[in-house]
C-alpha cells in the first residue's frame, strides 16, 4: 500500500502525521509514550474532544507504522481543507489564539502543559478553530516556565498587534516569517503608543529587548527552573489572554468591504435572478466541495453552503473576509471556510524543501468552482488572457459556474476609463470560444436586467 509522510511533521520527534491510500495517520513514537498514556489517562483527551477544542482520533493498526520506533499509530477525523495564518483574516487568527490559551488552562488542570503553541497546530472545522496535533502536550513540571511562551507571542500576540495596530496587511509576513514574527520586528513597526498597554510593553516590546540582550548567552533548564510557581504561570496565561482580547480591528475602508452595499451596479432583481441560477446550477451537478473565488463577504458561498456542500470562500480583501467570517460566527454555520487567497498570486509552497506548508494547487482540485463578478477583473486589471485562465480553472475543478460580464457593463467600463483597450477578444464569442476549448458548456443563461451571463460548464 502506498505512503506519504507528511512535510508539516518532520520536526517533531515525538511523532509525524502520514497517508496511506487517501487515509490520514498520525504515528506516535516511543520516546512519547509516558505523555501519550497521561494524556489519554489523566482525562484530558476526553476533556478536549468533547468540548470540540481537539481533533478526536481513534487507535488503529500498529502494522501501519512507519518506523520501528513506533508505539502508537492514530487515525484522526480529517480536516476538509488545511489552511494557513497568513490566509486568515484578524477574527480567525484571534480566535485561534483564544484557543490556545484556553486549552492550555485545561492542559494544566490536568497536569499537562503545551509544549509548542504554533498557529499551524490550529485549523478550522465546521466554522470554529480546533487543534490538530495531539502530541503538542507534555506533563507539566511544577516551577518551569512555558516552553511555548516565545513562540506564541511571534505566533499570535505580534501578528495581531500589527494587524490592529500599524496595518491589516501585515499578516502576511507570517508567511515569509514561517516560524513566526520576529518580535524585534514586530516591537520596531508598532507605534510608540502600544508601549503605554501593558501588556504589549511586557509580551512584546521587553521581550523583544530581553531576547536580543540574551541572544548570546546559555540559559539552561538548571538556571530557570523553579523561577515560575504555578500560579505564576496561571498569571501569564490570564495575562496573554487580556492582550489578546484586547486586540481589535474593524473591517471598514477597503475596496470591496460594502460592495453589495454601495458598488453593486444591477438591480436587485438582478442580483436575485444571479443566486437563482447559482443555485439552479449547483443542484444540477451535486458538488461534494466547492471553492467560490473572489467571494466578496460570501453571499454566494452561502448558496453552496447552504446544501451542506464545503465550501472554500476566497477574496483578496481582508475587511470582507473578515466580514464573511463574523457572519460564520454569528450564524454558526458549519460548512464555509473565509480564506484571504489572491487568485493572481495564491499562496505558494514554502518551509523546508517547499514542502511543509502546501501552495493552493497542492491543497485542490475541487469539485466546483464558482467565479462570479471575477473574469473582467482578472482579464483587464490584471491583463490575464482567457485562456490561461480557463487553463488554470481545468487544473483545480471538475466543473465551474462562471459569470460573463461584457465591455458594455458599467464595472467593465470604469475599468477601461483609465487605460487603452487592448482586449479585442474580450467579448462573449471570444469568451465562449477560449473556454470551449477546455470546457463543455452545459448551460447558460443570461441574468435578467443585466448584460451580464452565467455558464455552467464541465471540463473535458
Amino acid at each position: 500500500m502506498a505512503s506519504s509522510k507528511l512535510q508539516a511533521s518532520f520536526r517533531d520527534p515525538s511523532g509525524f502525521v502520514f497517508t496511506k491510500e487517501g487515509s490520514l495517520f498520525r504515528q506516535v513514537n516511543k520516546g512519547y509514550k509516558e505523555n501519550y498514556d497521561f494524556i489519554i489517562k489523566s482525562g484530558l483527551y476526553k476533556k478536549l474532544t468533547d468540548e470540540q477544542l481537539l481533533i478526536p482520533h481513534t487507535e488503529t493498526n500498529l502494522e501501519l507504522a512507519q518506523t520501528k520506533g513506533a508505539y502508537m499509530v492514530l487515525k484522526p477525523e480529517q480536516i476538509p481543507f488545511i489552511s494557513y495564518p497568513y490566509e486568515w483574516c484578524f477574527s480567525q487568527l484571534k480566535d485561534a489564539a483564544l484557543l490556545t490559551l484556553e486549552i492550555q488552562k485545561i492542559a494544566l488542570e490536568h497536569g499537562m502543559s503545551l509544549k509548542d503553541s504554533s498557529a499551524f497546530n490550529i485549523q478550522f472545522l465546521e466554522g470554529k478553530p480546533i487543534l490538530i496535533d495531539t502530541l503538542s502536550f507534555e506533563k507539566y513540571k511544577e516551577g518551569e516556565p512555558w516552553v511555548a511562551y516565545k513562540q506564541y507571542c511571534q505566533h499570535f500576540l505580534a501578528p495581531l498587534s500589527l494587524m490592529a495596530y500599524t496595518d491589516i496587511r501585515l499578516s502576511r509576513l507570517f508567511q515569509l516569517y514561517i516560524d513566526g514574527v520576529p518580535l524585534d520586528l514586530a516591537s520596531r513597526l508598532l507605534p510608540l503608543k502600544t508601549k503605554l498597554k501593558p501588556s504589549l510593553l511586557i509580551h512584546l516590546h521587553l521581550h523583544a529587548a530581553s531576547q536580543k540582550k540574551y541572544s548570546n548567552k546559555a540559559i539552561t533548564k538548571d538556571k530557570i527552573r523553579g523561577k515560575m510557581s504555578k500560579r505564576s504561570f496561571l498569571g501569564l496565561i490570564d495575562s496573554l489572554e487580556g492582550a489578546v482580547k484586547g486586540l481589535g480591528w474593524e473591517p471598514k475602508g477597503t475596496e470591496w468591504a460594502d460592495y453589495y452595499e454601495t458598488k453593486l451596479n444591477y438591480i436587485p432583481q438582478s442580483l436575485r435572478e444571479k443566486a437563482n441560477l447559482a443555485d439552479k446550477f449547483l443542484t444540477d451537478i451535486k458538488p461534494k466541495s466547492v471553492w467560490d473565488v473572489g467571494a466578496n463577504t460570501g453571499l454566494f458561498s452561502r448558496i453552496a453552503s447552504d446544501k451542506g456542500i464545503q465550501t472554500v470562500s476566497f477574496d483578496i480583501d481582508p475587511a470582507a473576509v473578515e466580514l464573511n467570517y463574523k457572519t460564520v460566527v454569528e450564524r454558526k454555520e458549519k460548512n464555509i471556510l473565509p480564506l484571504i487567497i489572491d487568485l493572481t498570486n495564491p499562496t505558494p509552497a514554502i518551509g523546508w524543501e517547499n514542502q511543509e506548508r502546501m501552495s493552493l494547487l497542492e491543497r485542490g482540485p475541487v469539485d466546483t468552482i464558482l467565479a462570479l463578478a471575477l473574469v473582467h477583473h482578472l482579464a483587464i486589471s490584471n491583463n490575464l488572457p482567457l485562456d490561461q485562465l480557463a487553463s488554470f480553472f481545468t487544473k483545480v475543478c471538475q466543473s465551474l459556474i462562471i459569470e460573463f460580464v461584457p465591455k458594455e457593463d458599467s464595472q467593465v467600463q470604469k475599468l477601461l476609463a483609465t487605460r487603452v483597450d487592448i482586449f479585442p477578444n474580450y467579448t462573449k464569442e471570444g469568451f465562449e470560444d477560449v473556454f470551449s476549448n477546455f470546457f463543455t458548456i452545459k448551460n447558460k443563461s443570461d441574468i435578467k436586467g443585466s448584460k451580464r451571463i452565467l455558464y455552467l460548464m464541465i471540463r473535458k
